[in-house]
């Protein structure tokens, strides 16, 4: 599939104003961190020192929780960029409602902020990449990005023979520092007190590595976009951007330039448009799940672009694609169908088999599970158009989950597939919100079962 007949090419997006070379050796990387710890020790002594003469007596946990330590930390993680940045992503959306809101704060403006590298910096991944004097098959490279992300940036370019591409480039070191960040950033946390003692993230980490990888890897994404491409040929409403296999490496991936815009833009669109905009993600996850058990787990709205004239929607970055398991899938046709008709005893062995809690789990916590599942399909169980707009599932998500969250005695997360797809639902449910979206979900849903 190409994007020449399905979107028409636009001009980039109002760029990044904001540049800042990427930390590329372990040493320069692993002393940002410090930087990070120091300045947050040192607010919490002058703080603490404040609250004192106050007459008050502070806990550690409002020392480190300040407005001052939360751009501390924020500010370093995001000029890291790469796995440190990317695992604070992750934790804000798979373990927000476990958290403390202020630390959920930070964390959670990391799915946004982005600065960046310098020019000097894109030039020697290309080298790398390309070799010297790449420039002479090029009438047109802008060195200012039209997106910058976690791991990497995306520039608009034009070949000679014609070809605009996006050139989607890798962050240098990001790759080599994937585990250390990881590790670093989880200790930096759990050191500080900001995660719950309780809360085992070992096994999360240990996948959240492997995913980082993967993201890592353009070849990979390459082959995941032409894989997109190939299952959404014969449907019309999606255009996958074209792979250019001659200039996509590790580091870079060269793929055809489309238009668009932003589909969180669209919050005054008509209606129609609007609930034909999610009504195509919703039924493209579904199809993910149960029809292609290959999923795209990164729900960021940047990965989402809307042609107004075609009315055809753009997919974006292919990094966070993962397969999924027959036995996995099953177990989510057999929980989603038991909420639907109310069988809990169906819902209950199917969320055992996931891995939701395990046979030893107390009853009262299964119980509280399948609740927390019984409301996140609420969507799904009712028949005709569901208004995103109006309703209040997601505070009742985010009460539910911090009740069972503050819970001691139950300290269990799922798999990292159920994690990620999680992730995935919710950021459509989110966006649906954004966009007051109406769309029959029960419909859609339905013939997969």
């Amino acid at each position: 599939m190409t994007t020449s007949t399905k979107a028409k090419p636009s001009l980039p997006d109002v760029p990044p104003t904001v540049s800042a070379a990427v930390p590329s050796g372990r040493w320069s990387r692993l002393a940002r961190l410090g930087s990070m710890a120091t300045g947050v020790a040192g607010g919490m002594l002058a703080e603490g020192v404040r609250q004192v003469a106050q007459g008050k007596r502070p806990r550690v946990s409002d020392l480190l929780l300040t407005p001052a330590n939360a751009r501390r930390v924020t500010q370093q993680l995001v000029q890291l960029r790469g796995a440190a940045m990317k695992v604070g992503q992750l934790i804000s959306m798979d373990s927000g409602d476990l958290l403390p809101p202020a630390l959920a704060e930070i964390l959670g403006r990391l799915r946004s902020d982005a600065q960046a590298m310098p020019k000097k910096q894109v030039l020697a991944v290309l080298d790398a990449s390309w070799g010297a004097g790449w420039d002479r098959h090029f009438d047109e490279f802008s060195f200012t990005p039209v997106a910058a992300a976690s791991i990497g940036q995306v520039h608009r370019a034009q070949r000679k023979d014609g070809r605009v591409l996006a050139i989607k480039i890798q962050y240098p070191g990001v790759r080599e520092s994937i585990d250390s960040d990881v590790d670093n950033v989880a200790s930096l946390l759990r050191m500080s007190g900001l995660l719950p003692k309780e809360l085992d993230l070992k096994a999360l980490l240990r996948q959240a590595k492997q995913q980082l990888h993967d993201e890592a890897d353009y070849e990979r994404e390459g082959s995941y976009l032409q894989r997109y491409a190939e299952l959404l040929a014969e449907s019309p409403a999606f255009v996958v951007p074209a792979l250019h296999a001659d200039l996509t490496t590790k580091s870079v991936l060269a793929m055809s330039y489309v238009g668009g815009v932003p589909v969180e833009s669209l919050v005054d669109a008509p209606q129609a448009e609007r609930d034909h905009i999610v009504g195509l993600l919703i039924g493209l996850l579904f199809r993910e799940l149960f029809e292609f058990q290959l999923i795209q787990t990164d729900p960021n709205f940047a990965n989402y672009r809307y042609d107004r004239d075609s009315r055809q929607l753009i997919l974006l970055d292919f990094g966070a694609t993962r397969p999924y398991k027959a036995t996995m899938v099953k177990g989510y046709r057999r929980l989603m169908a038991g909420a639907v008709s109310g069988d809990h005893d169906s819902m209950r062995k199917a969320a055992l088999a996931l891995g939701y809690f395990d046979a030893s789990t107390q009853e009262k916590h299964q119980l509280a599970v399948l609740e927390l599942v019984d409301l996140a399909l609420e969507p799904v169980r009712r028949a005709g158009a569901y208004d995103f707009g109006s309703t209040d599932m997601a505070a009742r998500l985010r009460e539910a989950g911090m009740a069972l969250g503050l819970d001691r005695e139950f300290w269990q997360i799922p798999p990292i597939d159920a994690l990620l797809l999680h992730r995935k639902l919710g950021g459509l449910y989110l966006l649906a919100a954004r966009l007051k979206a109406r769309v029959d979900v029960h419909a859609l849903a339905q013939v997969h079962f």
